[in-house]
């Protein structure tokens, strides 16, 4: 089975995949390491030279490929779900769990990280409305299961997906 995880930035895709992976005896594959990775440069590099159009071409191949895996949990970029195709790939080929986080927590998180080049900004507060406007009807469309993250431990997140997703795998398809 592979699980996608989807959210804003800051919401914990990174550390609760791979605490999940660990859980479930996956591999924890995160999307972005991976673009950084194959391309030899980091996402805000990335940005500059190649815009977000380049960015999000990258992303949507390389989405494509690691969907392609199986028993793996993906921490996907959280611009991920714009494209089409890649809501596509996401749902044809695994849970996909939206961890949902407040604006507020987004700030907390993301504060200090400078590899985020859509937060380079005077105002990043508006920023992260702005793309939450735009994002959550489409985090929501994809998801299979969506889960609060605020002020929550991961450990105690990583219970709630796990006990959702023996409830999924119960149903009848």
């Amino acid at each position: 089975m592979n699980v996608f995880l989807v959210g804003p930035m800051g919401a914990g895709k990174s550390t609760i995949g791979r605490l999940l992976a660990q859980e479930l005896s996956s591999t924890f594959i995160d999307s972005d390491k991976v673009i950084e990775e194959r391309s030899g440069a980091d996402i805000p590099w990335i940005f500059d030279v190649e815009g977000e159009a380049g960015f999000r071409e990258r992303e949507m191949a390389v989405i494509s490929e690691l969907t392609q895996l199986n028993d793996c949990v993906l921490a996907t970029g959280g611009g991920v779900v714009l494209r089409p195709e890649n809501r596509e790939c996401l749902q044809n080929r695994g849970v996909v769990v939206y961890l949902q986080t407040s604006i507020e927590q987004q700030l907390e998180r993301t504060a200090r990280d400078r590899n985020r080049p859509l937060l380079q900004t005077a105002n990043p507060e508006e920023v992260l409305r702005k793309l939450l406007e735009q994002r959550d009807p489409l985090y929501k469309s994809c998801a299979d299961i969506i889960i609060r993250t605020d002020k929550r431990h991961p450990r105690a997140v990583i219970q709630e997906i796990l006990r959702q997703l023996k409830q999924l795998s119960k149903q009848p398809s």
